[in-house]
């Protein structure tokens, strides 16, 4: 039909519209959506239930009979004791539906043709990871891998699901499919569908469900979470086709959506083939090996389109800046040695230190421990919850204040008193210019620079604070500590409880920093600043392109749905 030749027609756009999903933080990947081929999948089920993915057939049987003959199969299970009688819901309005339907086509609930059982509580107490007892079925099972939750325990036989049955996921991502296993059992949140009859195509009602189902997402969201009752399931309203096109309509759709997996299976090889390229280049360009940039600078254009490539480019930068390789020293320049002499006048307890430091001085440059050069690094304090306060005298800061190395007090602002500043938590007091980094994780490693927004802060126990001294430039460490080569010895030890990560207070003051001279510091502070602003606005042109894409699938699908 026209609708099929229309989305073969434009693949480019289903395959080209990607959506990034990121998650902030050293040590995560940005993770990219499909999303144009995910909207190819809804349309093909909107075109399925809507009857424009097939021809019909004049000499099919119309769905009227094919009703009558289950409204009479669900009577004889009813007398015969094994369905029980239900409450009949209201007669479908004008209003509700929300097409024409083609000649021979029925609207009905789903409760005319299936009954949605609910699954039961079973005590989590019974819950295993070792195979004892039957698989049990919770949300995130239906329709994805089974993710191994066991039941060994009682249970009634109602609960018991076989391979085939038709499940219905009821929390989050509302998901019709059906179950592929041995038995198992149906756990509570997820829905079974009894169907009444033989006669029924399950698949093209699974089908149908679904496309209401996506309709209804996000709609009825009581907290952050969406979820579905048992009664918007049974009063789902389907259009059904006769029983001969259902048939015809499954195959099409079974066809459709097996192009579509190869579309997902080519993407995501083409999309790990790409990363693993700008990894390998980037490698290759802090390895010093060869022409490496020569051969970036070549393909630049193809190389940094997604991004997490950027992400990757910008880290790259990060480290050649820790590697000297941003800049060079120049005549001109102080030497490094009197940077020290004037540190060693504010730090005489380090003195011998330094002076050790400073004979492995190579390119101008040496390596200092920050507790070295800093007059102040120390973490947070916790003050009690009566003591946080909506508005206050003093900002006090906590690690999700900091989004992509940027300070942003406009989420979730908490407030202590000036009282419980200069008190309690007088040592940890910040100021502007400081550097503040996160001591707990994962993902450690998200560093930000005070602001001026406010003359005096404050820090909880999941942050550490640095202050260099006079000579030190404190965005060159914050660009030193962004890096991953800065942190990746240290957080190969750091400890874990209860699924935290921790970098102590001393691993802090021992992090060992490049020190050039000033002179070198303002240059590479320049260049990185520079570099940092030309990725920005690559990841701005990209984001642009990608919502332009996404737009255009919208508006496609829109337009096939409309013919």
């Amino acid at each position: 039909m026209c609708c099929v030749i229309n989305i073969l027609q434009h693949l480019d756009v289903w395959t080209s519209a990607v959506e990034t999903r990121s998650t902030a933080g050293r040590g995560s990947s940005n993770k990219l959506n499909l999303y144009g081929i995910k909207k190819l999948r809804e349309l093909i089920l909107e075109l399925a239930v809507r009857g424009q993915l097939v021809p019909q057939n004049p000499d099919d049987e119309p769905a009227s009979v094919l009703l009558e003959k289950i409204a009479t199969e669900k009577a004889r299970l009813i007398k015969d004791g094994k369905l029980k009688k239900q409450e009949p819901l209201p007669p479908i309005t004008d209003d509700e539906k929300p097409f024409e339907l083609p000649e021979g086509w029925e609207w009905v609930r789903l409760i005319d043709l299936a009954l949605p059982q609910a699954g039961f509580a079973f005590k989590s107490a019974n819950f295993n990871e070792h195979g004892y007892g039957l698989p049990l079925i919770r949300i995130r099972d239906v329709g994805q891998e089974f993710t191994g939750t066991y039941y060994d325990g009682d249970y009634r036989d109602e609960f018991v699901v076989k391979n085939g049955d038709y499940l219905v996921s009821m929390d989050g991502q509302f998901r019709v499919a059906s179950w592929l296993r041995n038995d198992a059992l149906l756990n509570q949140r997820v829905s079974r569908l009894i169907f009444y009859s033989n006669r029924i195509t399950k698949s093209f009602i699974a089908d149908a469900l679904q496309a209401r189902l996506i309709e209804l997402q996000g709609v009825k969201a009581y907290t952050t979470v969406d979820h579905l009752s048992g009664g918007q399931i049974a009063g789902s309203i389907i259009s059904l086709p006769p029983e001969a096109e259902q048939h015809r309509i499954v195959a099409k759709v079974n066809e459709l959506m097996s192009l579509c997996d190869a579309l997902e299976q080519e993407q995501a090889a083409n999309i790990a083939a790409h990363q693993t390229l700008v990894e390998e280049l980037l490698a290759a360009l802090t390895q010093n090996e060869g022409n490496s940039w020569a051969r970036i600078a070549a393909h630049f254009d193809t190389l940094f389109t997604t991004e997490h490539s950027i992400d990757q480019l910008k880290q790259t930068i990060l480290q050649l800046a820790v590697m000297g390789r941003l800049d060079s020293p120049m005549q001109n320049d102080s030497d490094v040695g009197s940077l020290l002499e004037e540190i060693c006048k504010e730090k005489e307890a380090f003195k011998q230190d330094v002076g050790a430091a400073l004979e492995n001085k190579k390119n101008n440059r040496v390596l200092l421990k920050t507790r070295f050069f800093c007059d102040f690094i120390t973490k947070g304090t916790t003050p009690s919850k009566n003591e946080l306060l909506e508005q206050g005298d003093i900002p006090f800061l906590k690690v999700y204040n900091i989004v992509n190395n940027t300070l942003d007090f406009d989420y979730k602002p908490t407030f202590i008193s000036k009282f419980v500043h200069n008190g309690k938590l007088k040592r940890s007091r910040v100021f502007p210019a400081d550097i503040i980094m996160n001591i707990v994780g994962p993902p450690l490693g998200k560093v930000a620079i005070i602001s001026d927004q406010y003359l005096e802060w404050n820090i909880n126990q999941a942050l550490v604070a640095f202050r260099p001294l006079c000579g030190i430039i404190n965005k060159y460490i914050f660009y030193m500590l962004s890096s991953s080569n800065i942190l990746s010895d240290v957080l190969n030890e750091v400890k874990g409880t209860a699924g935290q990560d921790n970098l102590s207070l001393e691993q802090c003051r021992d992090l060992l920093i490049p020190i050039p001279s000033i002179e070198e510091q303002h240059r590479i502070v320049a260049k990185v600043d520079e570099l940092m602003a030309l990725c920005d606005a690559m990841k701005a042109q990209l984001k642009t392109a990608q919502t332009t894409q996404l737009q255009l699938a919208d508006v496609l699908a829109e337009q096939a749905v409309m013919v």
